[in-house]
């Protein structure tokens, strides 16, 4: 079921609830109820709301749940803080009861707090029901990311709530423009009020998503995957995050966009949307063009990016190879050495080496040759080699169809083992405290690990421009809430990853059971984990492991 309005001469609307039904191979639409006219944009907008609960009634009778829909969560939340006071013992013998059923708890005591706290809940103030259903899948891709329709499924059988694949789909349609723009803003003052100073060091970086399609549109399109899915449709996400992993926000561009050409989009982020007193911006070199940096310099924004030395003019990479000049520290069991380079009027060139660093690259370089030797040992066709990006630079032909090793290039390369180079414009700048900001940057890439791996972000199943961004919306809003605990355990009790965490919560659990007699209905919460009483008490809670008694009506 959906709502439809129907557009009459001198503003005049009708709100009609509708639903599609299949005869045969055609499907048809029939008008489940009229629910009014509205004469004004204000009497419209009520009318929809209206429809929209009148929708969920409608299918929650049709396919009744245990409780009434969304609230067996609710009534467990509020029977258990009715118990804390209440002094009263159980009367009741075990033999007289059976369990009903089982429902996760933990997620929605801890991380619906924090979509409370960081101001989710007011997102969807206009449409209340579309607002429940938000929080609860944003919680439910917290809890398992799934498709949306087993998002629901899953909210159903184990949390006790209960929506329609049309709820979600309509509460999506309800996340806009607007709405995405108000939830960065959110996850920024969120970030700012976790901070003690003033945020002024901002991570960038892009990433693609991919499509379980091979069409395009304006948004959806082909073009350099970072997930190695060449032939599939993509998008490409810019995300900005704090030194702590906090997001501050995002954009989402086509599918065929150069990430070197989202930066003006983020640095318009910088000065208007977030007002910085001073920002240092932290990027890879794939943001490294001369646009690029004017336009840091124009808009007088601070920054550090990754340098590709191997690129750089001849005289300087001659420079940087010769390391007499290199300060060398020991830093636990690396040695490091670091030179800064006055590369021009505006830019300090940063250049580090690392033994640690020289030996991986050394041991990625030596895989990367046994392989090509193993496949030298099958056919020395050029034709069975060129196509792999990995082996082609240590490759020389002889003649029209065979290859060999170039000793010559790997000896070359080897030159270059451990050493990295960023480049700067902040005047005076310590090397040691640049390369600190600039390794920073991995932040930003476990930001897309979780995004990607633990959030599912992609593959997305979405088709329209509209539920594409609604989708990366409610990751996004998952991913601030994951960030947000992590920061809050990490100063407050210990340092948990994403996965521990969504274990401990989806542990918590409470089995409800019904009286076979009086129908009367208990609670028993489930025993805790290793982590659980810390993470509840970073939020002032503490958890009970007191059997109560549940109420309908609180």
């Amino acid at each position: 079921m959906f709502v439809r309005v129907k557009t009459y001469p001198e503003n005049k609307w009708a709100v009609q609830i509708v639903e599609n039904r299949r005869e045969g191979n055609t499907v048809k639409q029939r008008i489940v109820r009229h629910v009014g006219r509205a004469h004004s944009e204000y009497e419209l907008t009520k009318l929809k709301e209206l429809a929209d609960f009148i929708i969920t009634e409608l299918e929650t009778a049709v396919q009744p749940a245990l409780f009434p829909v969304n609230e067996l969560a609710n009534m467990v939340t509020q029977s258990r803080r009715r118990a804390e006071t209440d002094p009263d013992p159980l009367n009741v013998k075990l033999k007289q009861l059976r369990e009903e059923r089982r429902i996760i708890t933990g997620i929605h005591d801890i991380y619906g707090t924090f979509f409370n706290q960081v101001g989710f809940d007011a997102l969807l103030k206009k449409c209340p029901v579309s607002s429940k259903v938000l929080k609860d899948i944003v919680l439910a891709r917290i809890a398992r990311p799934v498709s949306k329709r087993a998002s629901v499924d899953m909210l159903e059988t184990d949390f006790g709530i209960t929506w329609s694949l049309d709820a979600v789909y309509r509460m999506m349609d309800h996340v806009d423009a607007g709405k995405i723009e108000n939830i960065q803003t959110l996850t920024y003052e969120n970030a700012k009020n976790l901070y003690t100073e003033e945020i002024s060091i901002l991570f960038y970086d892009c990433t693609t998503l991919y499509f379980e399609s091979f069409t395009e549109d304006d948004l959806k399109a082909f073009g350099y995957s970072k997930d190695n899915k060449f032939n599939q449709s993509q998008v490409l996400l810019a995300l900005m995050v704090t030194t702590e992993g906090l997001p501050v926000g995002y954009e989402v561009f086509s599918g065929n966009t150069f990430e070197g050409n989202t930066l003006k989009i983020a640095l318009d982020k910088i000065k208007k949307q977030y007002k910085l007193k001073r920002a240092i911006f932290v990027a890879d070199s794939g943001l490294l063009s001369k646009p690029n940096i004017d336009l840091l310099q124009e808009n007088g924004i601070e920054y550090i990016v990754g340098a590709r030395l191997k690129s750089l003019p001849k005289q300087w990479q001659n420079q940087i190879l010769d390391n007499k000049q290199y300060i060398k520290e020991k830093k636990d069991s690396d040695v490091i050495r670091y030179h800064s380079f006055q590369y021009d009027q505006k830019r300090t060139l940063i250049v580090s080496h690392s033994t640690k660093r020289a030996e991986k690259d050394r041991h990625d370089r030596e895989k990367a040759i046994e392989r090509l030797r193993s496949k030298f040992d099958k056919s020395k066709d050029v034709k069975t080699l060129i196509s792999n990006f990995g082996y082609r630079k240590y490759i020389k032909t002889t003649g029209k169809s065979t290859a060999e090793i170039n000793q010559e290039k790997v000896d070359k390369d080897a030159q270059w083992d451990g050493l990295h180079g960023v480049f700067t414009n902040i005047p005076n700048a310590n090397p040691i405290e640049i390369l600190a900001h600039y390794r920073g940057l991995w932040q930003i890439e476990e930001s897309f690990r979780i995004n990607k791996h633990d959030l599912k972000m992609r593959p997305v199943f979405h088709w329209t421009p509209s539920r594409i961004k609604a989708h990366i919306a409610i990751c996004y809003m998952a991913f601030a809430l994951i960030r947000t605990l992590q920061y809050k355990l990490r100063r407050e009790y210990q340092v948990l990853s994403p996965e521990v965490i969504q274990n401990e919560l989806t542990h918590v659990q409470t089995s409800i059971l019904k009286h076979i007699y009086t129908e009367d209905r208990y609670a028993i919460p489930s025993k805790p984990g290793k982590h659980v009483t810390g993470i509840y008490k970073i939020l002032g809670l503490q958890y009970s492991t007191v059997p109560y008694r549940l109420y309908s009506k609180i």
